[in-house]
């Protein structure tokens, strides 16, 4: 029998969807599986740009151009221009989520003797695409005492070797739901400019942030106009996961043109998908308005109902839809397939993601979790009954010190 590749043995399985099986056989038993292990929102999508699609009717589903349709293009400017960030139609390429934008740009700024220094826990995919190409990834570990603050910029500089090509963040962050402040970033341009390195930042949870905190958009750092590329989405911002319309940005014009050569060796992004975020952005305000306000009260409820749990520890997130979590458990991954395979309560179990999967660094985050507030309040409140009551019997269950 031939062998499979190295590559795609040693690729690294999701933490989020690994479970799924799981999930699968709790629901043929008639369980009903609470899902807050992914983040895919229950808010509806516009129904104004859903039914735009509905009502496209081409006569060829044609392929459309490799960085992405003229409509949507020309469009996408006056978004961010309504965030104070200046972009034009020749800084964007669109790509088939943001996914496949972490991938395009590590392989236009990365070689495979590169380093790329990653705040740790971090979005699986970073890890998962960079181990696909050879990227060595330097994690700098953050504590869920310090609510998942960034480290010193020293920190930063001592992590730097002659092999670093970038840092690569998310903010507001996936998993941590930390937002990093234009302070913060404005420490780490100094010396990104002075190593000469990409920042890489992934901004897909813009629009949530919460307690009147303010989000800095990377693309907004001054002289940093050759070193800053941007990962955008529709996903999260819409409630369109489905659409697979993602973005890079960036005002380096060497990155955008080998972006579009991986660009156009996949063909093109979804002519579908692009007609829905074209018509998304015609989106009035006040949904985000209404969306902030969802949000917001699902976080207050979660961070109450965790905190009121005994040996549970976690913090309250400034932005995105994840609160971190440590729990009073031996190992995250074995607690959570135990949820789904050995627990109910009042017919119901829940399904969250474990900690260690987004992590880099061997042995970190087994006592914790990522939950997802993508569900409505009352579902949140069944969720959280289903962990306290698990929690009161899972074998695994362990003294944690604060």
């Amino acid at each position: 029998m031939p062998q499979l590749s190295k590559r795609s043995i040693n690729a690294y399985a999701s933490p989020i969807r690994k479970l799924a099986p799981y999930a699968d056989a709790a629901r043929s038993r008639g369980t009903e599986v609470l899902h807050l292990n992914i983040g895919q929102p229950d808010i509806h999508t516009p129904a104004g740009a859903v039914a735009a699609v509905r009502n496209w009717q081409p006569d060829v589903l044609a392929y459309t151009p490799s960085k992405g349709m003229s409509t949507y293009l020309n469009k996408l400017p006056l978004y961010y221009m309504q965030h104070g960030i200046d972009i034009q139609p020749a800084d964007i390429v669109v790509t088939n989520g943001a996914s496949e934008a972490i991938w395009m740009v590590l392989l236009a700024t990365t070689d495979q003797e590169h380093e790329v220094i990653i705040p740790e826990p971090f979005y699986a995919n970073y890890n998962g695409f960079a181990a696909m190409l050879d990227v060595q990834v330097h994690p700098l570990t953050l504590r869920i005492n310090d609510g998942f603050a960034l480290p010193a910029t020293a920190d930063f500089e001592a992590a730097i070797t002659p092999r670093t090509k970038a840092i690569m963040l998310c903010n507001p962050s996936n998993p941590t739901g930390t937002l990093y402040s234009q302070e913060t970033l404005l420490e780490l341009a100094e010396l990104v400019v002075r190593y000469d390195l990409f920042l890489i930042v992934d901004e897909v949870y813009r629009e949530f942030c919460y307690d009147d905190l303010v989000f800095f958009s990377a693309l907004n750092l001054k002289g940093l106009e050759q070193h800053v590329v941007v990962l955008d989405s529709i996903s999260k911002r819409y409630s369109a996961c489905g659409a697979r319309v993602g973005a890079v940005i960036t005002r380096n014009h060497q990155v955008i043109a080998n972006v579009t050569k991986y660009a156009e060796l996949r063909l093109s992004p979804p002519s579908y998908g692009q007609m829905l975020a074209t018509a998304l952005l015609d989106t009035p305000a006040g949904y985000f308005a209404d969306v902030k306000v969802t949000y917001t009260r699902r976080r207050n409820l979660l961070f109450k109902r965790l905190s009121a749990m005994a040996g549970v520890r976690c913090y309250r997130p400034g932005g995105a839809f994840y609160i971190f979590a440590e729990l009073p458990i031996d190992d995250g991954d074995r607690f959570c397939q135990w949820l789904l395979e050995s627990f109910s309560y009042n017919g119901q179990t829940v399904m969250l993601a474990p900690g260690s999967g987004f992590y880099f660094t061997p042995g970190l985050g087994r006592r914790e979790v990522r939950i997802a507030y993508v569900l409505a309040e009352e579902k949140l409140h069944q969720a959280m009954d289903v962990l306290e009551k698990a929690l009161e019997v899972y074998p695994g269950s362990v003294s944690i010190l604060v």
